[in-house]
């Protein structure tokens, strides 16, 4: 079992640690203009986490860069509003890049 699929049990609270949705909260977390005490995948990112339109311009572009995706478009980024919803899109973008690599590979 590697790092990115062990899971830890903490106060019945099971999920994945050191996979790709631990690593957006933590770059949300680090990047939102008014950080919560503790960071909830429901936070929205405007409202709650002080996010403007610069600083989410910003926030795609070190998302990007730390899970080595292809650029947004910005048709891909629309509704896009809560910490759930910005780990879907990581998600739903590194299973569709691992999918054409075993096609490709």
């Amino acid at each position: 079992m590697t790092a990115a699929s062990r899971s830890d049990s903490i106060g019945g609270d099971t999920r994945v640690t050191d996979g790709p949705a631990d690593k957006v909260r933590r770059l949300v977390l680090a990047m939102a203009p008014e950080p919560p005490a503790e960071l909830a995948d429901e936070h929205r990112l405007v409202e709650d986490l002080g996010f403007d339109s610069l600083r989410l311009m910003e926030l795609t572009v070190v998302l990007e860069r730390a899970f080595a995706l292809p650029r947004y478009r910005p048709e891909e980024l629309v509704g896009v509003r809560r910490v759930d919803a910005v780990i879907a899109l990581v998600s739903g973008t590194l299973a569709a890049a691992e999918k054409v690599g075993e096609v490709n590979g």
